[in-house]
């Protein structure tokens, strides 16, 4: 990576290096996916990735999971996003605080990629042909920066540095 975005320090937290132009980006996007999480419909096929079935043959068995678990995980995804809103203009971060942010990025990575159809062959040249200002192309724009960023995330979390 020639510029790190997120570098574990020596006191052991994470100094956060994103230029204003990402904050910015960062700000917008939290919101959406909050309301998605609580207003989604059930078969938003967005939610179904984030919330797969606990097994593919039982639907006892995933809609006992879904009972048991679902507003426990729904917690968990709004803590990130929250925790993510509130850090965002923080210059350091706590290893928990950038674990959160892995989440929400990761969920908000998720989320675009369903609503883009994106699989593991899709490229840019897949959304070259478009129009500069065609949603689809904003929106493949910010998957592949969110992508760029959950790499950070990840290296840092696990102590590397490319």
């Amino acid at each position: 990576m020639a510029f790190e975005r997120v570098k574990r320090t020596r006191k052991g937290d994470f100094q956060l290096r994103l230029p204003a132009g990402e904050r910015e980006l960062l700000r917008a996007l939290p919101q959406q996916l909050r309301v998605l999480l609580t207003e989604g419909g059930a078969e938003d096929p967005a939610l179904k990735r984030l919330f797969p079935p606990a097994t593919m043959d039982d639907e006892a068995i995933n809609a006992e999971f879904e009972r048991l678990m679902r507003d426990e995980l729904v917690a968990e995804r709004l803590a990130a996003v929250e925790t993510l809103e509130r850090t965002l203009e923080a210059e350091r971060l706590s290893e928990e605080d950038l674990a959160a942010w892995l989440s929400a990025i990761n969920d908000l990575r998720l989320v675009l990629g369903v609503r883009l159809d994106v699989t593991e062959e899709t490229t840019a040249a897949d959304f070259a042909s478009r129009p500069d200002d065609d949603p689809l192309v904003q929106m493949y724009a910010v998957y592949s920066y969110l992508t760029f960023l959950e790499d950070h995330l990840v290296s840092a979390l696990a102590g590397r540095s490319d």
